[in-house]
């Protein structure tokens, strides 16, 4: 496929400012499905964008999700719907490169059109999937106004539904893309790997769930559910209390552990990934040892309420864990290595 200058700068330049610490994961794709997924990322990060744009109504963020999902499935994009969502969102957007892609979403679709059937399928699948998780969002937590109590979802289903729609369902598509694309994948069996790609996703975004909690029940959202925070005799408001971090701490833990079982399947997926698919094996290593590192840190800090002490591994620990599993060519021993060291550490 000829990607144009145009198309090179989308890419480039727009998915490196949009992307951000996931750019280095991205840019260490095999090329055969680095475009596919990196036009993938920047759709969903438009999609993202127009979800959190939070000075829009929730029934305008709504339709312009509805339209931007629909131009994955016409023959063509409609050009007078591309530019209806342009004209709802980019007068409420102050983030620069957010405006920017929201801007390009034409050039995006302009790729898209570029792609193989079989590739603009499996974008179409996994973009209607994570639209579909954002717009659940959206109906579980209407806008917050001043002085309204914290919403939170209410059954384990919706909690395991979130967590597949706004990820797992990524590991799924990366699945279907490799094996369409890269030799070295044909042996692998979908039916096993599949279900271990999604457990991968749902792993990073309980991490991402636990560690951000502080600041989404200050935006009156609480992703436990209440059926959970029932069973240690606690509403959801009462989490924006830090004293409440006692009462909270054995459900907390339970989630942990929730969270380093799917990663613990996420790892299996990482292990099975050939050796010699080595820029594979860097992009899916490099998430989840942060992932587990993180998760190590969450189970050990008395902070987990507080929002002024947000829990972040420092930039040296990523470096560290990039410069050795890169520097060792994804060695499944070093990866090992590090990801048990860290596991053990879990409370």
């Amino acid at each position: 496929m000829r990607l144009s200058p145009s198309d090179q700068h989308l890419l480039g330049d727009v998915l490196k400012r949009v992307s951000r610490s996931f750019y280095l994961t991205l840019t260490i794709l095999p090329r055969a499905v680095r475009s596919q997924i990196g036009l993938a990322y920047l759709l969903a990060r438009a999609a993202d964008t127009i979800a959190d744009t939070g000075d829009l109504e929730d029934g305008v963020r709504l339709e312009c999700l509805r339209l931007l999902k629909g131009q994955l499935w016409g023959s063509v994009p409609d050009l007078a719907q591309i530019k209806k969502i342009q004209g709802q969102v980019l007068t409420q957007q102050s983030n620069p490169d957010e405006r920017r892609l929201l801007e390009e979403l034409e050039g995006c679709f302009r790729i898209y059109q570029k792609f193989s059937p079989t590739d603009r399928s499996q974008i179409a699948q996994v973009l209607s999937v994570l639209i579909g998780g954002m717009q659940f969002d959206l109906h579980q937590f209407p806008q917050k106004t001043d002085g309204e109590a914290v919403r939170a979802l209410q059954a384990i289903h919706d909690f395991e539904y979130y967590t597949y729609a706004v990820a797992g369902c990524v590991g799924e598509f990366w699945t279907k893309m490799v094996c369409s694309h890269l030799p070295g994948f044909r042996g692998w069996d979908q039916a096993c790997m599949i279900p271990l790609g999604i457990r991968y996703g749902k792993g990073l975004q309980m991490v991402n769930i636990l560690r951000d909690l502080p600041r989404d029940l200050r935006n009156g959202r609480c992703y436990i559910p209440t059926v959970l925070l029932d069973q240690a005799a606690l509403a959801p408001h009462q989490l924006l209390d830090e004293s409440s971090v006692q009462a909270f701490r054995p459900l907390f833990r339970k989630l942990i552990q929730e969270a380093r079982d799917h990663l613990d399947q996420g790892w299996r997926y990482t292990m099975a990934i050939p050796r010699m698919e080595v820029r594979l094996r860097l992009a899916c290593m490099w998430p989840i040892l942060i992932g587990i590192r993180t998760l190590q840190q969450l189970s050990v800090s008395p902070l987990v309420l507080s929002p002024n002490s947000p829990i972040k591994i420092a930039r040296g620990d990523v470096y560290q864990i990039v410069a050795s599993t890169g520097l060792t060519g994804g060695c499944g021993t070093v990866g090992t290595a590090y990801w048990g060291y860290w596991r053990k550490r879990i409370i």
